[in-house]
C-alpha cells in the first residue's frame, strides 16, 4: 500500500491548538510551555456563555457593544481601553493603573467582579466554580487567540423580549424630563452604575433600555417594582428615562 503523507507539521500544529481550545484533546504534563493555565471545554464554555453573558454582551464575526462591551480579542486588552463603549471611572482607572485581561485578571473578576473592581456597572454576582470558569474562557479565547472567528461558536443575535412598533421604539425621548423622571429610579440604581445589589443601568443602549421597561410593563419581566413603575410611565416617558441614562454622567 503506498505511503500516504500527512498534514504539514504547521497545519497539524493548528488543527491540534484548535482542538484543545474546543477540550477535544488535553494536553499532557509539561506540554504547551509548562502552561499553568488550567484547560477547559469550549463547547461547554458555550453553554455558559448563553446563560450567564450574552444578555449583556456580544462576541463573534459583527459582535458589537450592547449593555457591555462586545468581548472580541479581550485577551491582552487593556481595561476599559476599548474604544466606542462609555466603561465605569473605575475600570478605567484600573486600567490606567495597569489592569490588563489575561487569564489569571478574568478570572478573577468572573469569580468576583467587585472584589477586583469595587465601582465595575457589571451586574453579575460572580460565578464561583473554578471548572465553569476555565470553560468559559476557554469559549471567550477563540475570539482572542485563534486566527478568526468560528462563526456558529457564538450567535450573536438576540431576540427583543417584546415586539415592539418603529413608532415607539423611534421616539426621541427628551433628556431634561428623563433627567426629572429618574429621581425615582436613582433612589435604587446608582448614578455611577456601581452595581452591588441593584443592577446598573448606567449607558444602557436606548433600545435596550426601552424594550426592558415595556417588557416590565407588560408583566415578561417579573419584578413587581418595576411592573409597578413601568405601568405608571408613558411610551414617552420612556423614551425620555432611556436618553438621560443613555447619556448619564457618573
Amino acid at each position: 500500500m503506498p505511503h500516504q503523507r500527512g498534514p504539514k507539521p504547521h497545519a497539524l500544529s493548528g488543527v491540534l491548538v484548535l482542538f484543545m481550545a474546543l477540550g477535544f484533546v488535553t494536553a499532557a504534563p509539561g506540554a504547551l510551555g509548562q502552561s499553568a493555565e488550567p484547560l477547559g471545554n469550549a463547547g461547554r464554555g458555550l453553554a455558559i456563555w448563553e446563560g450567564e453573558c450574552a444578555a449583556c454582551h456580544a462576541m463573534g464575526p459583527g459582535a458589537e457593544h450592547d449593555i457591555g462591551p462586545h468581548l472580541n480579542r479581550l485577551f491582552g486588552r487593556r481595561a476599559g481601553a476599548l474604544e466606542g463603549f462609555t466603561f465605569s471611572a473605575s475600570i478605567q482607572r484600573m486600567g490606567r493603573d495597569g489592569l490588563h485581561w489575561d487569564y489569571r485578571t478574568l478570572d478573577a473578576y468572573i469569580a468576583n467582579p467587585y472584589a477586583l473592581v469595587s465601582g465595575t456597572r457589571m451586574a453579575y454576582p460572580g460565578l464561583d466554580d473554578p471548572q465553569a470558569r476555565a470553560d468559559l474562557l476557554a469559549f471567550i479565547r477563540l475570539h482572542s487567540d485563534m486566527p478568526a472567528d468560528i462563526p456558529e461558536s457564538a450567535p450573536t443575535a438576540r431576540r427583543l423580549e417584546v415586539e415592539l412598533s418603529p413608532e415607539v421604539l423611534g421616539l426621541e425621548g427628551d433628556r431634561e424630563w428623563g433627567e426629572y423622571l429618574a429621581s425615582e429610579c436613582t433612589t435604587c440604581h446608582r448614578r455611577d452604575g456601581a452595581a452591588q445589589g441593584i443592577p446598573s443601568i448606567t449607558h444602557w443602549p436606548e433600545e435596550r433600555f426601552v424594550v426592558a421597561m415595556h417588557a416590565y410593563r407588560e408583566g415578561l419581566r417579573p419584578h413587581q417594582v418595576m411592573q409597578s413603575v413601568a405601568r405608571r410611565l408613558t411610551d414617552e416617558d420612556i423614551a425620555a428615562l432611556a436618553a438621560y441614562f443613555a447619556t448619564i454622567d457618573e
